[in-house]
């Protein structure tokens, strides 16, 4: 420590220790080795005697080992000849170890190409994970081993390629067979349904008691046939339950199932059917163009729509995952939405009744088909209500048609009957009662024509059409009796009522045509009540139902009714309209004739034949048309003196116009139509009669004194038309012989007519100021 200090001299004494130290450890080693040198000469010594004998043992040795190489020489070469043979022994054994190692799983490898050959592809897949699994994994070393797991990837893609295409040609194939399946099946459900109402009748007896007797006797010998048939096809029918089956092979839909499966890709087959599917669901539920013009082409739809439908079932029920409800719910509902749409469009152009009868039908199998699988079909029954609609849109049409036909076809003339047979044959047709006739002897005339009893046979005939339809809806008789009423009242409002009025306005209908029609609708109208009676009979329905609708004939025919008297008027004044064109006045002559104008005898004759035929009518309608055909005879005469371009009259074509009036007069006097009152008629006449009274008798000083009082003798003379008509005898003057007389003999008198014109011409305007 004190060499670090800083005293002077440290360093110095402490190199002259330590080289004191040195000295005295040297002497100590210098006597060390003094002690023990001479053991060490004598070691050296002993060790020079040791090397002269290891030079003798090491030529020994030589010696030693010489000799015992030459004498291990064949020793050596013969063990070397054991080590070789252990050696391949041993290989030997190795070889035959990795031989049974390897045989097996060459004996899977080649078992797995024969099932590949043989088309065992699930087989095949089995042998593949137990090579992978079991047999590959001991010999994965070898280079074999390895182009085996190599190609197995390889032979799993081919297996699925070639399942796959099986599943496509399975699909193809179901496609083409769909038809077929869906037609079976469909057959099978008629089939059963057919005879499970065969069964329900036979254990409901009073079923057919209320149909109609025709109508049964067919039904029941239908049923018959069929129940027949189904008993005789029982074991084809036992045959062909299994529908799907038997006409399709789906074991490429099983075999591609479990491969994908296997696999893994389950999800991915699953997705790729179910896709494929949905396409050939969209092929399925495209109809033809041309498919509402017979029942095979909407059959054929329907077997198709059946068939795929029932393929899915099947698929359903017999695998796990492929096909679920919810999938083929969904489904459903897609091909639900769109047969209904097609459906709607294409029977809206259907227009025969009986081609949409037999659609009905063939939805009301394809509902029940489908029903019996399971899928919900409430919304095809609704369609059938909006084609119920249409089928009696089409029955009208074709109803309108065969009403026209018997109305063409009527003779308009009462029925006659020369015999008790003859009237039986006519009231089992219709139902008419007359007990006053029944006192009549034979032969006797019914009061309706022809086409009461034939327009009754058809609304009958209408309403087992319209029943035709309402069967097998799954609907109530009260609802199935309502649609019926409905229909029929369409039948008589519209479509009978379309054709009563278009009959009416016919040219060639005349007067007594139309009395005959007149007499028609009421007896149809009477028969009404029958009609009602008659559907309570088929749907069994008591009428005092409260729901129960009621036939609206009362209304039809009375607008028919009314309708052709209206048309009575209107023919009539247009018969007399034709005898007033040939007319044919002097209007100059200066004396009448002395006798009535032969037209209008003509006239009065015809209307006297005429009201004799109208005896059959109600009293209001022929004193209704006696009054408007006087009326418009009373019109048409003023008319025709107050006709512009007749320029001038004569008093002689006065007086031969008042013996026409007198005519008309005494005709309304006559009562050619019973039930007027006093002299009623005769007013439609009042206006011409005191007009001509007026200028007969040249009354003008009490016209005008008189004019505006309620007591006046000329209170129907309008102050316009008698001035029209004295002006048109003013400018005959100079033909006229009062005229003559007048400028002759008293010029007064000729300004008292110029007053007259005067006054009347203030009178005139006098009431257009008023006005």
């Amino acid at each position: 420590r004190s060499v670090y200090d800083d005293q002077p001299n440290a360093h110095q004494r402490f190199m002259e220790k330590l080289d004191a130290c040195i000295r005295n450890h040297d002497r100590e080693i210098e006597k060390m080795c003094n002690f023990h040198h001479q053991g060490f000469v004598d070691a050296i010594t002993e060790l020079l005697k040791v090397r002269a004998d290891a030079e003798k043992l090491k030529v020994q040795v030589t010696d030693t080992n010489r000799r015992l190489q030459d004498a291990g020489k064949e020793v050596i070469a013969q063990t070397e000849e054991i080590i070789r043979c252990r050696v391949q022994q041993r290989n030997i054994t190795t070889v035959v170890e990795k031989l049974q190692l390897c045989l097996p799983v060459l004996e899977m490898y080649s078992k797995l190409k024969e099932q590949m050959n043989v088309k065992r592809y699930y087989s095949a897949l089995k042998t593949m994970e137990q090579l992978e699994n079991l047999y590959l994994p001991r010999v994965s070393q070898y280079r074999f081993c390895q182009i085996m797991i190599e190609n197995l990837p390889k032979l799993r893609e081919e297996i699925k390629e070639i399942s796959m295409s099986d599943l496509k040609d399975f699909l193809e194939s179901i496609r083409k067979h769909s038809d077929r399946i869906g037609e079976t099946a469909m057959k099978q459900a008629q089939q059963q349904k057919t005879f499970s109402t065969t069964l329900q009748k036979q254990n409901n007896v009073n079923y057919g008691r209320n149909m109609h007797l025709g109508r049964n006797r067919i039904l029941e010998s239908k049923n018959e046939i069929t129940l027949k048939r189904t008993f005789e096809d029982d074991d084809e029918h036992e045959e062909e339950v299994l529908t799907a089956q038997d006409l399709v092979d789906f074991s490429p839909v099983y075999r591609c199932l479990h491969i994908y499966s296997v696999l893994g890709d389950g999800e991915v087959f699953e997705n790729y059917y179910r896709k494929q599917r949905r396409k050939q669901a969209r092929l399925v539920l495209q109809p033809q163009s041309s498919m509402h013009e017979t029942v095979e082409g909407y059959r054929r739809y329907f077997s198709q729509i059946v068939g795929f439908f029932v393929v899915e079932d099947h698929i359903l029920h017999v695998t796990q995952g492929l096909v679920t409800r919810t999938y083929t719910d969904e489904l459903w509902n897609m091909a639900l939405s769109k047969i209904i749409a097609v459906l709607r469009t294409h029977s809206s152009y259907c227009s025969d009744p009986d081609l949409v009868l037999e659609l009905k039908n063939l939805i009301v199998v394809f509902a029940d088909t489908l029903q019996g699988y399971g899928f919900p079909v409430t919304r095809l029954f609704d369609l059938l209500f909006e084609i119920r609609d249409q089928y009696n849109e089409t029955l009208l049409k074709k109803w309108s048609g065969l009403f026209r036909d018997i109305f063409e076809a009527d003779n308009y003339s009462p029925i006659p009957v020369a015999n008790e047979e003859e009237y039986k044959i006519v009231i089992s047709k219709f139902p008419f009662q007359d007990p006053e006739l029944d006192k009549q002897s034979f032969p006797k005339k019914l009061p309706m024509s022809q086409s009461v009893p034939q327009i009754y046979i058809q609304v009958k005939e209408f309403i087992y059409a319209s029943l035709k339809f309402s069967e097998s809806l799954h609907r109530s008789s009260t609802e199935i009796d309502d649609m019926l009423r409905k229909s029929t009242n369409l039948l008589l409002t519209r479509t009978l009522s379309s054709c009563l009025q278009n009959l009416i306005k016919k040219p060639h209908i005349g007067l007594t045509e139309l009395v005959q029609i007149i007499i028609n609708t009421t007896h149809l109208e009477q028969a009404c009540k029958y009609l009602e009676d008659f559907i309570s009979n088929i749907t069994n329905i008591s009428q005092v139902t409260v729901h129960t609708a009621r036939l609206y004939g009362l209304s039809t025919f009375k607008d028919a009714r009314h309708a052709a008297e209206s048309e009575i008027y209107t023919k009539l004044n247009q018969k007399i309209d034709e005898f007033i064109q040939i007319a044919d006045y002097d209007w100059t002559m200066s004396e009448s004739d002395g006798r009535a104008s032969g037209y209008l005898m003509d006239l009065i004759n015809f209307l006297r034949s005429t009201f004799q035929v109208f005896t059959h009518l109600p009293g209001k309608v022929a004193q209704t048309a006696c009054m408007s055909a006087c009326q418009h005879l009373s019109t048409s005469l003023m008319q025709m003196l107050l006709d512009s371009e007749l320029k001038q009259i004569s008093m002689g074509a006065i007086q031969q116009f008042n013996l026409d009036v007198i005519q008309c007069e005494l005709f309304a006097s006559s009562e050619p139509v019973p039930g007027f009152q006093g002299d009623t008629l005769q007013l439609a006449f009042i206006d011409l009669r005191q007009l001509l009274d007026l200028f007969m008798v040249w009354d003008w000083s009490t016209y005008l004194a008189d004019y505006g009082q309620v007591t006046s003798k000329y209170l129907r003379v309008n102050p316009s038309t008698a001035l029209t008509l004295l002006e048109k005898m003013k400018d005959s003057s100079k033909k006229n012989n009062i005229f003559a007389q007048f400028r002759k003999n008293d010029r007064d008198k000729q300004k008292l007519i110029e007053t007259v014109v005067k006054q009347l011409r203030s009178l005139v305007n006098g009431m257009s100021q008023h006005t």
